[in-house]
């Protein structure tokens, strides 16, 4: 059965970095593999909605990010590996979250109802 498991959150003091990956599992998502699907990181603050944090397309070849993280944080994939990354630098105290990851068939989207598959999400808390 296809599956995303996030890993890499933590504490982490306002200024700091952390690395959060999602490895995807399951041999293939419905018939196919982990290279033709655009993956995505979203996010949820405690009391709010869950909002698009960034997104890349299956190739790695286009990434977008939400305007809140654009400039720190940085997306990338390994498709060999299966593997799906976000680099978080500058931390802020609200960019304490759960965060998630989450795969789609076809093209990059930043919207969460798109997607098809989703991690279980991994805590991210930013000390100030």
């Amino acid at each position: 059965q296809a599956q995303l498991v996030e890993s890499g959150g933590g504490l982490v003091q306002d200024g700091g970095s952390l690395t959060l990956s999602c490895a995807a599992s399951g041999v293939t998502f419905s018939g196919r593999s982990f290279s033709n699907y655009a993956m995505g990181w979203f996010r949820r603050a405690p009391g709010k909605e869950r909002e698009f944090v960034s997104c890349i397309s299956w190739s790695g070849g286009s990434t977008y990010y939400a305007d809140s993280v654009k400039g720190r944080f940085s997306i990338s994939r390994d498709n060999a590996e299966r593997v799906l990354f976000l680099r978080m630098n500058n931390l802020q105290p609200e960019d304490t979250a759960i965060y998630y990851c989450a795969a789609r068939r076809g093209y990059v989207s930043e919207y969460d109802e798109s997607y098809d598959y989703w991690g279980q999400g991994t805590q991210v808390t930013v000390s100030s």
